[in-house]
């Protein structure tokens, strides 16, 4: 059960957010900035690349990796294919996952390993076998790490990552919004550099300032009424999320959002893109899990019985209501059988500031979803 009252008490919601979630999405602008000047001082800036590389490998653990790996394909599009590397192993520890390149993979490729913890043996053994196969490498870790050193070893580029002093103080969830743009933001700055996608610093400047922003908007001393995240929060409190996405951008955000409520809210969510979503989802909104399904029971208990889950639609979007777009039939859909639906589209922007946008607000909404239903 959603506690409303508590999105609106600061004092509680920082009380109740033991993970420092909250204090991640705040300070994801400041993550950028930092991780920008990082990246500078490692000198990405002066990197002379031979050409594009013929396909991005990229290794880590857990969501971070997933969804970085996921927003950086959809940036570079159809050039350099980007392909995430999945670990195998018997439990999700660190010491227990291991990696394997491609057999492939050679000196046209670039191997990027991405980790906010570092001490991982398997993620080592793979740059080391990278620069057996004359892979480039390039680590994004903590400095001082076992994977540091592995990265040097294999003539690679380290990039230590934007740490906060409380990271340290217990492990961060793998979608906690800090942790995303620590690793990202490095990323990016290099392929700029390689020529794979745009983003040079006063791009990251701006996606910067837009998550500064977001944070303003969306912050926990703003109240529910005027803050899309916490209503966005309040409204899928008790349902079962259908995240449609419309636009190139959108995809990856609506996956990092289903992603992120299961972790953080332990919230089931499915997600699937416009126009195909129609389709998909189009059976599912018909059987009982709609509003119009199961009618409210009058003689319900309402303190012992939890209210029956019924689906929310959220329709995320990157691009303006001009146009060829799904959004209508979408929004026909959903209520021709009861299903009531949630939009979030940015403002304007470069397709990285409204990408951030899109995760901003989707963020903050998923971990005050979490800290009101006490997860």
């Amino acid at each position: 059960m959603l506690d409303e009252s508590l999105l609106d008490t600061p004092e509680g919601l920082a009380e109740a957010d033991r993970r420092g979630l909250l204090r991640g999405a705040a300070e994801a602008g400041a993550r950028v900035r930092t991780a920008a000047r990082y990246a500078a001082e490692a000198g990405v800036g002066d990197l002379k690349p031979d050409g594009r590389p013929r396909s991005v490998l990229i290794a880590g653990p857990g969501a971070a990796a997933t969804h970085t790996a996921d927003l950086i394909g959809t940036m570079a599009g159809p050039g350099s294919p980007v392909i995430r590397l999945a670990p195998i192993g018997v439990a999700p520890a660190a010491g227990a996952l291991r990696w394997e390149l491609p057999g492939w993979a050679g000196s046209v490729d670039l191997l990027l390993i991405a980790t906010p913890d570092g001490t991982e043996p398997g993620l080592c053994l793979l740059a080391e076998q990278a620069y057996r196969r004359g892979c480039s490498v390039v680590g994004v870790a903590p400095a001082g790490t076992p994977l540091a050193e592995a990265v040097a070893a294999a003539h690679g580029l380290f990039l230590p990552v934007a740490t906060a002093p409380y990271d340290q103080e217990e492990p961060l969830a793998a979608s906690s919004p800090g942790v995303l743009w620590a690793l990202l933001t490095p990323l990016l700055a290099v392929l700029d550099r390689v020529g794979l996608l745009s983003a040079p610093p006063d791009v990251l400047e701006k996606v910067a300032g837009r998550l500064d922003h977001i944070a303003e908007r969306c912050g926990p001393a703003i109240a529910t009424y005027s803050n899309a995240a916490k209503t966005l929060a309040a409204e899928l409190a008790d349902a079962l999320p259908l995240v449609w996405t419309e636009g190139t951008s959108a995809g990856p955000a609506g996956r990092r959002f289903a992603a992120a409520l299961a972790e953080l809210s332990g919230v089931p969510a499915l997600v699937a893109e416009l126009p195909e979503a129609l389709a998909a989802h189009s059976a599912l909104l018909a059987g009982p899990l709609a509003a119009s399904a199961d009618p409210d029971d009058f003689f319900r208990d309402r303190v012992e019985e939890a209210p029956a889950l019924h689906a929310r639609v959220v329709l995320l979007r990157d691009r303006p209501s001009s146009g060829l777009t799904a959004a209508p039939a979408a929004r026909d859909l959903a209520l021709s059988h009861d299903t009531p639906i949630s939009e979030l589209e940015p403002e304007e922007g470069g397709e990285l500031e409204t990408l951030a946008e899109l995760i901003a607000v989707t963020d903050f909404a998923a971990v005050y979803l979490a800290l009101a239903s006490g997860a």
